[in-house]
């Protein structure tokens, strides 16, 4: 028997998928789930505990997948799980307000912080990071009075219409829809602009600055691989974006509590003061939690004190909420340390089988984010992301899963350790990257 084989079944991930597709589109509701980047049948999980999932053929895996970052203490912690039961005892849900909201508003508030400045004084609790976004550029739009957004190519930030946006053929011009159901005139409400280039966005601001309502910027890319921020970028598009009189929103919904206690907000190597910061992922510790969070003027604009209307029925749901406060309780300095010796463990060993393979590639990393780009030059935006050899990541992936290790199903997204991966865990990823590196090694474009 496969040794990464725990228990019989009687389905298998085809059979499932087959199924799933003939009652959902594509078979999935998120689309990097398909794995159509990847070439193979995406596994459907039945359960995980700590660093491991396990898929319905019983197959167990070394995750690094994390459901995408939330899962920061491994999956199942025995103290998120149990306040999620104590939680669930009293109650699903009353459509009115809890004390626990309360409590996590206040969590959030006292651990972002850097310098004793503190640029979250309220929390709005919603569902989803693309509702955090979406409501966070509504409320740049009541403050300022104008309607622009200005966006960075390759950003993700929800998909919400006008974030879902094309660069349009020049610098400054108006974005084009990035998706079919996405009406032009909103999308033309967005400027996109190339990262990391500041002389592109001054040239945006010089054209329509009196327009811009707010930038919104991840804190540091994570949706298309990790990109860092050039030296001081963030510092440099807030002083830009304050002296026309727009906002700054920082989307930490990645980012928020991921990479340290105040997220990337904590640990750029320049501090700068956004006005708006988005959360999700890690805050709600894997149920469906986002926020929103900012000064106590900006954010009493919103509805019932102010004129920017935002509600939810769902909007702090004692369970997500309870799996939110304890999964920040246990996030310590002795947690981040164990995330952050993992993920370099992993990224030095990723880089090592790489060169003795001989693919070209770069490691790139964001605190204790970090992802693999087949390029011999670190990508700095979203055009040089484009330009690496993609196609050496799907054979690299599948020779990973059959080693029983599971990644991000594309090569353009970060790799998630918790302070779950032992020594154990961490050694079957390392056991596992030679083989997937010769299969990097041997692919060819199609």
């Amino acid at each position: 028997m496969d040794p990464m084989t725990t228990h019989t079944s009687h389905t298998t991930n085809a059979e499932e998928f087959a199924r799933a597709r003939a009652a959902m589109p594509g078979g999935v509701n998120s689309p990097v789930r398909a794995f159509g980047s990847v070439g193979t049948t995406p596994r459907f999980f039945v359960s995980a505990s700590g660093p491991r999932v396990t898929d319905v053929e019983g197959r167990e895996y070394v995750d690094l997948v994390g459901s995408w970052g939330p899962a920061i203490l491994g999956h199942a912690h025995p103290a998120v799980v149990k306040a999620v039961q104590d939680a669930a005892a009293h109650g699903l849900g009353f459509g009115a307000s809890t004390p626990g909201e309360t409590a996590l508003a206040e969590l959030i508030e006292a651990r972002v912080t850097r310098d004793g400045a503190r640029p979250v004084e309220r929390v709005r609790l919603v569902s989803t990071g693309t509702e955090a976004t979406m409501t966070a550029i509504r409320l740049a739009r009541g403050a300022t009075g104008r309607d622009l957004i200005v966006k960075f190519a390759g950003h993700y930030h929800g998909h919400s219409d006008g974030l879902l946006a094309e660069a349009g053929s020049g610098v400054a011009t108006l974005a084009m829809p990035g998706s079919a159901g996405v009406p032009a005139p909103i999308a033309a409400q967005t400027l996109v602009v190339p990262y990391n280039d500041l002389d592109a966005l001054r040239e945006v601001f010089d054209a329509r600055g009196d327009d811009i309502a707010a930038i919104i910027v991840e804190a540091t890319p994570a949706n298309m691989g990790i990109v860092p921020p050039a030296h001081g970028f963030n510092a440099a598009i807030a002083d830009l974006a304050h002296a026309y009189g727009a906002l700054l929103i920082l989307d930490e919904v990645l980012t928020g509590f991921r990479v340290g206690t105040a997220g990337w907000y904590g640990i750029d190597p320049v501090p700068f003061v956004p006005d708006l910061i988005t959360f999700g992922k890690v805050v709600g510790g894997g149920l469906p939690l986002a926020a929103i969070g900012g000064s106590a003027a900006l954010m009493e604009l919103l509805a019932p004190l102010g004129p920017v209307y935002q509600a939810g029925t769902l909007s702090g749901n004692p369970l997500a909420v309870a799996a939110g406060r304890a999964t920040l309780d246990h996030l310590d300095a002795d947690a981040y340390e164990r995330i952050d010796r993992g993920a370099e463990r992993i990224a030095d060993a990723a880089a090592s089988a790489l060169s003795e393979a001989g693919v070209t590639h770069v490691i790139q990393r964001a605190g204790n984010l970090f992802s693999i780009q087949f390029a011999a030059e670190p990508p700095t935006d979203y055009e040089t992301v484009k330009a690496q050899e993609a196609f050496r990541y799907p054979p690299f992936f599948r020779a990973m899963l059959d080693q029983g290790v599971s990644l991000p199903p594309s090569v353009f997204e970060a790799w998630f350790v918790s302070a779950a991966h032992d020594d154990e865990a961490v050694a079957q990823i390392v056991d596992a990257l030679p083989a997937a590196a010769r299969a990097a090694a041997e692919a060819t474009p199609d």
